[in-house]
């Protein structure tokens, strides 16, 4: 009886969210603001795939993103049973949380670039603030931590506690990224501090970068997985935005806006499409 409840409540979670895609479907293809029909809306029937599977496994949702390079996931297959193995071996969890974060630096996030996909972290090592940040989170939501992912203006990072204490896992420093002295913490935070009649940044601007701009912070707010997944998107965006192929921008921001409606994701698309006009003479809005 409980496996039949299980198996109806699966159900029930997968209808509800294939529906919330094709209402985003429906609401771009009415909507003066959209061209994109639902046939143009993935880029092949792999992507397409990852994004459905998502709906159970956000790794899959991580993977859709940059789908061409979306090969084998041995590298992290690898990972998670050497944690795995540690974490039965061992209760203690701060030790636990440092091998998480060492191993994850060791097997995964191998060089900096901005702007890299998940799969291009778990093909070729290359990651930034939102692929290893989603790695750690990832990783701390199977093991059981409570954790934070937190958006700021340029960069993205988590936030665990420990007895009490918070943590800082900055994914883009390998040597001292486990940041847990209180006055280091708190330090850290300080720095992401939104001020007070700070102006949202210009929608053009990235997010992924590693360096701290300590002037005029906008945004400093609690994502999940799946909104992270969205911001991966953006992303993945941005890289169109400033080649100026703005119709795929454009619905890359889409897919980016249906996971994580921001004002961040907006501002994008609504710049793209005045570029595409005023740059080709492309209305992209019909």
């Amino acid at each position: 009886m409980k496996q039949l409840i299980n198996n109806s409540f699966t159900s029930m979670r997968r209808f509800f969210f294939l529906s919330m895609i094709l209402l985003g479907f429906a609401l771009s293809a009415n909507s003066q603001e959209s061209a994109f029909q639902e046939s143009e809306f993935f880029n092949s029937e792999l992507e397409k795939s990852l994004w459905e599977k998502g709906q159970e496994d956000v790794f899959q949702l991580f993977r859709a993103v940059g789908f061409e390079q979306a090969g084998s996931t041995n590298a992290w297959e690898s990972l998670v049973d050497e944690l795995d193995q540690i974490a039965a071996k061992n209760d203690d969890k701060v030790k636990l949380l440092r091998q998480v974060f060492q191993k994850t630096h060791q097997r995964l996030l191998k060089k900096y670039e901005i702007h890299s996909s998940f799969n291009a972290m778990l093909n070729e090592g290359k990651y930034d603030c939102v692929s290893g940040s989603a790695a750690l989170g990832l990783l701390l939501d199977r093991y059981n931590f409570p954790f934070e992912i937190i958006e700021t203006d340029y960069h993205v990072f988590v936030i665990t506690s420990l007895d009490g204490k918070k943590i800082i896992l900055e994914s883009t420093l390998p040597v001292g990224g486990m940041i847990s002295a209180p006055s280091e913490v708190e330090a850290y935070l300080d720095s992401y501090k939104v001020e007070k009649f700070a102006q949202l940044k210009n929608p053009s601007q990235r997010l992924a970068g590693p360096q701290i701009d300590y002037s005029d912070n906008s945004i400093f707010r609690k994502v999940s997985l799946v909104e992270l997944a969205g911001l991966q998107y953006y992303n993945d965006a941005i890289v169109h935005f400033n080649s100026q192929s703005f119709r795929k921008a454009v619905t890359q921001l889409s897919k980016a806006y249906l996971l994580y409606p921001s004002d961040r994701i907006d501002g994008l698309k609504e710049l793209s499409f005045d570029l595409a006009y005023k740059s080709y003479g492309y209305d992209l809005k019909k």
